[in-house]
């Protein structure tokens, strides 16, 4: 049943690809970051609904009139720069014939980031997109939550199997990343049950970051609590909120998760942490002696006796780390161009903050910036510890952002015309563009005034870090 009920989603969603391409990206990006297919148990599982979504969207992106240059804002550039040195530096790497698949599979997120950036240009399409993208995430972050309260945190939540995030440390801060964005979604609704259950949704989702017990996730939803707070107002009755409610959700894992969170001062004495310091100091010694870095692995025994201070004493692990994954593998070049990426994605979205001031018409647009800033705190810091380079969803982020600079740039409430009503434009926060006119000019943001398998939600306690 659940075969068929994905198929009869899937298929008519590619077939409208091939006129709309824009709607096959969205068709993507769920099956890209929730994998659906692998919830299933006969012959969907193994179905190439990924690639569907692919052929599809392509096909109807070449005969498409509508379309237009990606490069909306800097972080795009240095998005590109970043796609053509990581293929460099896997052509002269130590291994290309090996790290080809990872190549490829890196190569195909990047790509359709870049057509979404040429197919989407209106506010309807960034709603959806934003929709898509989040709740693909954040509804199996809500039922890992469940799972987690009804099981009183006893067992860690998995991510979707044979996903970039099918660990339970890398869907923790999947999962983070997702709650600023449903909180957006929440400032747009208007129906008062919609609203409550994404402020629902949202406490699911912190639950199940807690369930999965990573180190790295309490961190990040340390950082980005922090960042919310200190942007809201009424911070003191906020803040008295927040302590109570991080105290009721500490009490109530298990005594297993309270040990865990402690090694995070003892780390001197952890076997997985020394393992990961050491491949942090393998991937800086990496850069220092390849300019190109190595390619897409710097787990070598060679690497590791030549470079770690423990050998291979902790076997070769992985880098870990965003910021180290992308030394290691990339050398400076890449680490800068990856930092940069970032940056001129923060500062952007900051943009978008400010040129929405004042203006009712793009509140929305400032609420976008604001959020995405704060998503990007909890994949920068979350990423700190995890190996989520190349993950597609911070990318989306950086696209959403670049995507509404471009609106505002060319006045989009003006010139995109009057949306037809409809309840389901109403009921996800979507208003008519007022009529031209309506509004008087303003600055663009940047600008100088503007500034079957293993069930993903339960196993047993594993020594996995």
């Amino acid at each position: 049943m659940r075969d068929l009920l994905l198929m009869a989603i899937v298929i008519p969603w590619a077939l409208a690809a091939l006129r709309r391409p824009w709607v096959g990206l969205l068709l993507w990006v769920w099956v890209s970051l929730m994998s659906p297919h692998r919830y299933t148990y006969g012959f969907a599982y193994d179905a190439p609904v990924a690639m569907i979504a692919a052929v599809t969207t392509l096909a109807g992106f070449v005969f498409t009139r509508h379309k237009e240059m990606p490069f909306k804002a800097p972080a795009v550039t240095f998005l590109a720069l970043f796609t053509v040195w990581i293929t460099l530096s896997w052509l002269m790497g130590t291994d290309p014939a090996g790290q080809f698949p990872q190549w490829e599979k890196v190569m195909k997120v990047n790509l359709m980031v870049f057509i979404a950036l040429m197919l989407f240009r209106t506010k309807e399409q960034v709603f959806l997109l934003v929709w898509v993208l989040t709740l693909s995430v954040a509804l199996l972050s809500a039922k890992g939550g469940l799972f987690t309260i009804v099981h009183g945190g006893s067992y860690r939540v998995w991510g979707p199997p044979g996903s970039w995030i099918e660990g339970n440390n890398d869907f923790a801060v999947a999962t983070i990343m997702t709650i600023p964005l449903l909180r957006f979604m929440q400032l747009q609704v208007s129906n008062k049950w919609l609203s409550k259950g994404l402020l629902a949704m949202m406490l699911l989702c912190a639950a199940s970051a807690l369930g999965s017990q990573s180190r790295g996730a309490l961190l990040s939803i340390v950082a980005m609590t922090s960042v919310l707070w200190w942007r809201g107002q009424s911070r003191g009755r906020n803040g008295v909120l927040l302590v109570l409610l991080s105290l009721a959700m500490v009490a109530a894992m298990p005594d297993t998760w309270s040990q865990r969170m402690d090694t995070i001062e003892t780390y001197e004495e952890d076997a997985s942490a020394l393992g990961r310091l050491s491949a942090w100091w393998v991937s800086w010694r990496i850069a220092l002696n390849y300019p190109f870095g190595v390619g897409f692995s710097i787990t070598s025994t060679d690497l590791f006796l030549a470079f770690s201070p423990y050998g291979i004493q902790f076997g070769q692990p992985v880098a870990h780390s965003i910021w180290f994954q992308v030394m290691g593998h990339h050398g400076f070049i890449g680490f800068f161009l990856f930092i940069a990426l970032w940056v001129s994605t923060w500062l952007t979205a900051g943009a978008l903050r400010r040129a929405s001031k004042g203006i009712p018409e793009l509140k929305w647009v400032g609420d976008l910036g604001a959020m995405a800033q704060v998503s990007m705190v909890g994949f920068w810091v979350g990423g700190a510890f995890l190996q989520l380079a190349y993950y597609d969803f911070p990318y989306y982020v950086m696209a959403l952002v670049a995507i509404t600079r471009a609106w505002v740039s060319r006045q989009g409430w003006v010139t995109d015309g009057k949306l037809a009503e409809s309840r389901w434009r109403r009921l996800i926060g979507l208003s008519s563009p007022v009529s031209s006119g309506a509004v008087g000019s303003v600055p663009s943001p940047g600008s100088a005034t503007a500034g079957g398998p293993r069930h993903p939600h339960g196993s047993p306690p594993s020594t996995r870090s």
